[in-house]
């Protein structure tokens, strides 16, 4: 089932497993225990993804839960990388190290290759 889905990804959605990917990379590299920093984060997850959520409602329209597990999702990693990166050296997303990029970079590559893999037509016959 997970393949099924990984396979027929919209280039929208795959871009978004690749930032997924970057950032769980980047948290692993960069970890920081603080509950702080965490407990923040997840405070303006709920108060951003409500605001989202409120805004993408409406006229009895609601999105799936995948939309709205999304909504809450993105601003907890915006808000938890912003936090874990400062004042690290980072240039926007990128970190200062060329291995810290390399890994990241890599773990994408392996997905898309991978995911290109279960796009052949002989890998669901």
């Amino acid at each position: 089932m997970i393949l099924r889905y990984l396979a027929s990804l919209s280039t929208a959605r795959l871009v978004l497993w690749c930032y997924l990917l970057w950032y769980l990379c980047i948290v692993a590299q960069y970890w920081d225990p603080s509950p702080v920093l965490w407990a923040s984060s997840v405070g303006m997850s709920g108060i951003i993804g409500f605001a989202l959520l409120l805004s993408t409602s409406g006229n009895g329209h609601r999105p799936d839960g995948w939309t709205v597990f999304r909504l809450f999702l993105m601003p907890f990693c915006v808000s938890s990388y912003s936090a874990l990166i400062k004042g690290k050296g980072f240039l926007l997303i990128f970190p200062p190290g060329l291995r810290e990029n390399a890994v990241a970079l890599g773990v994408i590559a392996l997905f898309l290759v991978f995911r290109a893999c279960l796009r052949r037509p002989a890998v669901f016959s």
